[in-house]
């Protein structure tokens, strides 16, 4: 598969953005005084319906169709099945080898420390512990964006836009406990960052990797792989954390909106 500058240019690019966005939910625990649960039960709702759509509608039968030219029928849509759940471990092992204190999927908002002490050790480390727990899901997830975008850039758009707003709660998590703890904005902001930059990492290791070897038989099992790393986190993730913050119908509906919006968005690019 050939690929020119210019899209490895884009599928960083968009990369880059998703996995920067954790800042965004670093300033809303800078500047908010309550978090604004109602609009992140919808956005994260609509985030998973973004993934969870495009993963089966769109993802999966790329990777077969890519498959099956390899392989055959048969073998071709085995091995989708295969790499698709073959995702779903990967992202799972991940995810419980992560303490639950620094599991980025424990819901944190502002108002959780406002009544904090300052200088308060366990405060500190339940932050770094927590960047570097976002950092370590982050890398998948920026393979995956990447993957997307070189594939289809529409595809990584939309993508990229719901791995960034499913990024600010993240951000939420690692900046809360550092600010109250030290009450050092740059430091909360900086670890934030830097647990973001995992994902345009991901993006690198899979251009510097796997790109030279990019047949339709690796290309076919990364994507098959990435839809099942999507599907995972948005019914581990973004789901539940829907619902902690916001009213259940909130959610679903949010969820909705976004395969009704990547319905939509997929057919204009027929």
């Amino acid at each position: 598969m050939e690929y020119t500058l210019n899209d490895v240019i884009l599928a960083f690019g968009l990369t880059l953005f998703a996995g920067l966005s954790t800042g965004i939910g670093s300033t809303i625990a800078f500047f908010a005084k309550r978090t604004n649960t109602k609009f992140l039960s919808l956005a994260l709702g609509f985030s998973a319906g973004v993934m969870i759509y495009v993963s089966f509608v769109e993802i999966f039968f790329q990777a077969k169709e890519s498959l099956v030219m390899a392989l055959g029928n048969l073998r071709g849509s085995w091995v989708t099945v295969l790499s698709f759940f073959g995702g779903i471990a990967l992202i799972g092992i991940i995810d419980r080898l992560i303490p639950s204190a620094e599991n980025p999927h424990e819901i944190k908002m502002v108002e959780d420390c406002q009544n904090c002490t300052q200088k308060d050790k366990r405060l500190i480390r339940m932050g770094i512990l927590t960047a570097l727990a976002i950092a370590i899901h982050n890398f998948p997830e920026g393979l995956a964006t990447f993957t997307a975008a070189l594939s289809n850039p529409s595809l990584g758009i939309a993508i990229a836009v719901a791995i960034a707003i499913h990024n600010i709660p993240e951000g939420i998590a690692v900046s809360v406990p550092i600010v109250y703890a030290t009450g050092n904005k740059k430091k909360a902001f900086t670890l934030s960052f830097l647990s973001g930059l995992a994902e345009p990492i991901g993006a690198l290791v899979g251009y510097l990797i796997l790109l030279p070897f990019l047949s339709d038989l690796t290309f076919g099992i990364l994507f098959a792989g990435v839809a099942g790393i999507m599907v995972f986190i948005s019914l581990d993730e973004l789901l539940p954390a829907a619902r902690e913050y916001g009213e259940h119908h909130l959610s679903i509906y949010g969820l909705i909106a976004g395969m009704v919006v990547m319905a939509v968005s997929l057919l204009l690019f027929i």
